[in-house]
């Protein structure tokens, strides 16, 4: 069949941090061809909805499936499934992907025909089968996949994550992803789920508590098959295991692989195995993000972050002393007065590490989008993306956002526009030598895209399609917010670290 992948548009943060390569979407892609079909993707970060128009059109795609990793791309993906099928009425449009896999049924009545199926879980597993039943006929027995008919048998997950590879030849314009200063960079993926339970959190949801690795013959192949001179490795939290983090490293180091990367991890799995993060220093490692969320115990408590706030301070030290810059993520609440937002910023000013802030906002499929008792004050899918306040704020709403914007201003100006323009002439004068413009764009890009009127009216926007409201649940048994479960696996059961 001729499948058509599609990744929809950046978020808000992606215009300046980061764009990032549509991994997921290039397994699928590899899996589905692997299966013999022809695949083509569109990855609408960096190409235009006109050039996804003409595709379908050249194309003439059988099957079209749209990644939703984010809720905020909800309402584009409905509507390019409207476009579609005006264009091609037959062609099976489905979704899948993280986020919409906690909200399948609603979006499959929101769509109103326009989108066939949901599906929900990995998509490696699930494209092979779906393509092969929309030949045949009887999609509804797929498992993991939701129609207007209902929801058939519960998704499949991989038990080894060594295949398929990543297609990463069928897409375009790859010198348009980037994170910060790593321009352009590639991504790779030697682990994925995460044995955590933060409560803002929905990888551990979506995984069931699952922990897979990656051989790490397997990870060096696919790393030294990359052309791109910088990889942020993708892994909910780098190296937990470090024998196998070393197993990795040693491949790296006998085949001479070369690059610079950038991961995420968190505190104590770096207080407890400096040693693997020192070795990967060596062989590259540049950049490292830790999500410490807040700044005293209190609200690390009720993240459930179970790291205390002297681990945050003595991670970042170890950091330092390795020559790894950190940028760390700090979670703003709605409830936040000024005096808050004051003692934040004199934190964030006082340490030499970037600071990120996302706004706390309950998801499906996490656990305060259930346990949350404030009551949403949107239910707008395009506000969901944790630069919005969407639960009601202490101070007046503009003023929130200003204060929000100013907080994030004073960071700019510490890491970003002139002075450190100056301070990396070195890079920059590397990447616009090679054409890469992503960095340079990012210094002087902020308050363009951070602005509290621009905030503000996004609140007043028309909105077509609503996320249901939450359901209180009691979540004592918390498999109760699993997508994957214990033997739902494609061959031997996925490993499951102990609750």
């Amino acid at each position: 069949m001729r499948l058509l992948l599609v990744h929809p548009s950046a978020l808000m943060y992606s215009e300046i941090f980061l764009r990032l390569e549509p991994l997921g979407l290039e397994r699928v892609a590899g899996a589905a061809r692997e299966a013999g079909h022809e695949v083509r993707v569109v990855d609408l970060q960096v190409l235009s909805v006109r050039r996804l128009r003409d595709e379908v059109r050249s194309f003439r795609p059988e099957a079209l499936g749209i990644s939703l990793n984010y809720l905020a791309n909800i309402p584009e993906a409905i509507r390019l499934a409207e476009r579609v099928k005006e264009e091609l009425p037959d062609c099976f449009v489905f979704l899948g992907g993280h986020s919409v896999s906690f909200v399948a049924q609603e979006v499959i009545e929101q769509a109103k025909g326009a989108v066939d199926a949901v599906v929900r879980g990995e998509g490696e597993p699930a494209v092979a089968p779906l393509l092969e039943a929309v030949r045949d006929g009887g999609v509804e027995g797929v498992p993991g996949v939701v129609t207007a008919s209902g929801r058939g048998p519960a998704p499949l997950m991989l038990h080894s994550i060594d295949e398929p590879l990543p297609a990463r030849d069928l897409m375009r314009s790859r010198r348009r992803y980037f994170i910060g200063e790593l321009d352009p960079c590639a991504s790779i993926e030697f682990t994925r789920g995460c044995p955590w339970d933060c409560s803002f959190c929905s990888a551990w949801t979506f995984y069931g508590r699952s922990y897979r690795k990656a051989s790490p013959e397997a990870a060096a192949d696919d790393l030294a098959a990359i052309r791109e001179p910088n990889v942020f490795i993708v892994d909910d939290v780098a190296f937990i295991r470090p024998e196998h983090g070393d197993a990795i490293a040693a491949e790296v180091e006998r085949r001479r692989i070369r690059k610079q990367y950038y991961l995420e991890t968190r505190s104590d799995v770096l207080l407890r195995h400096p040693e693997v993060f020192e070795r990967w220093a060596r062989l590259g490692l540049r950049y490292m993000f830790l999500g410490m969320e807040a700044i005293d115990a209190e609200g690390l408590d009720l993240y459930r972050k179970r790291v205390s706030p002297d681990e945050n301070l003595k991670a970042l030290e170890t950091a330092r002393r390795m020559g790894i810059r950190v940028a760390i993520n700090l979670i703003v609440d709605p409830a936040w007065d000024e005096e808050r937002f004051r003692v934040v910023r004199e934190f964030a000013t006082a340490v030499p590490e970037i600071v990120h802030f996302t706004v706390m906002t309950p998801y499906p499929g996490t656990e305060i989008w259930h346990t949350e008792s404030r009551r949403l004050t949107t239910r707008d899918y395009r506000l969901f993306d944790i630069q919005h306040a969407v639960v009601p704020t202490t101070l007046p709403l503009d003023r929130f956002y200003e204060e929000l914007v100013r907080t994030q201003a004073v960071i700019n100006r510490k890491h970003l526009g002139l002075r450190t323009a100056f301070g990396a002439a070195r890079v920059l004068a590397r990447n616009l030598a090679h054409g890469q413009t992503n960095f340079a764009r990012m210094l002087w890009k902020f308050n363009q895209v951070y602005n509290p009127r621009r905030q503000l009216a996004d609140h007043a926007r028309p909105v077509r399609h609503e996320l249901p409201l939450p359901q209180r649940l009691d979540v004592g048994d918390r498999r109760q917010l699993y997508i994957h479960t214990r033997g739902a696996t494609q061959g031997a059961p996925a490993r499951r670290l102990p609750d």
